[in-house]
């Protein structure tokens, strides 16, 4: 099965939408059983965008709330904030840049639930700040029973996030994560008791958090700095260092100048 692609259309400017397109279209040549479920996913669409929002809407309909009514809500989503569809494109690209396991963008548009946990929860947090939020809490309590994570939806995130495996991260209220951070399995940016305000962690640009790390409290991880699996963080991380440990400690320099996109989580450069 072939579907042609309209040479005349806005797509053909886009080089991400059309590398998907690309993508997808080999997938039907290769499987054609599959040409029913990515042309409704990403073939039917006139954006990246309205793709990305049908393929996670259709995850997130559970019978309560209607896949039409999430994608509604993301194209009102979309004209109010264009910086939303910028941040989502950011993340794709940090899937391909940063996970060896992945050769297309495809894959993380129909498969890959870090991915589609960070664009539900980009949907929430636009609903929280318009004041919507019982839709924003449904939303990230079916993300939180789909994906395997638990993202308040009034966490504040940048631009190009990475979630690898996803099951597991669980993010409090008042955490922040800035751009371009890499985080991996089992990761929770949590608080310290039942106290009010300002109570969970922020998280600096460029960071690398590696599996099962547990960063506790109204702490701050430095730019660039990177977090040994399995660590407990119960103090703030300076800058482009390494902590690593239960009570986590520096145990060297970050080992790049950008952790979150090497992805090193061993600490031969560290001396270690």
């Amino acid at each position: 099965m072939s579907i042609a692609v309209n040479e005349g259309s806005p797509r053909v400017t886009d080089w991400l939408w059309r590398k998907v397109q690309t993508e997808t279209q080999e997938v039907i040549k290769r499987e054609p059983e599959l040409a029913t479920v990515v042309w409704a996913s990403i073939l039917g669409h006139e954006t990246l965008e309205d793709a990305l929002a049908y393929r996670v809407a259709q995850r997130l309909d559970r019978g309560i709330l209607s896949a039409e009514l999430i994608r509604a809500a993301y194209t009102e989503a979309f004209r109010a904030d264009p910086d939303i569809k910028a941040a989502m494109r950011a993340d794709l690209v940090a899937v391909i840049e940063r996970d060896p396991a992945v050769g297309r963008y495809l894959d993380a548009i129909l498969y890959f639930k870090g991915f589609h946990a960070i664009e539900a929860h980009r949907l929430a947090h636009w609903l929280w700040k318009k004041g919507r939020r019982d839709f924003a809490r449904h939303l990230q309590s079916v993300s939180s029973e789909v994906f395997q994570t638990d993202i308040h939806p009034a966490v504040r995130m940048g631009r190009g996030i990475f979630l690898d495996h996803a099951t597991g991260f669980v993010v409090g209220e008042t955490a922040e994560i800035a751009d371009n951070v890499s985080i991996l399995q089992g990761v929770t940016l949590g608080g310290t008791g039942k106290g009010l305000g300002d109570r969970h962690p922020k998280v600096r640009s460029g960071v690398l958090i590696g599996a099962g790390a547990k960063i506790l409290g109204n702490i701050e991880v430095g730019e660039r700095a990177r977090v040994g699996a399995g660590a407990v963080v119960l103090s703030s991380v300076p800058p482009r260092t390494t902590v690593a440990g239960s009570p986590a400690r520096v145990v060297g320099s970050a080992g790049a100048d950008e952790p979150s996109q090497a992805m090193n989580q061993m600490f031969y450069d560290v001396g270690l």
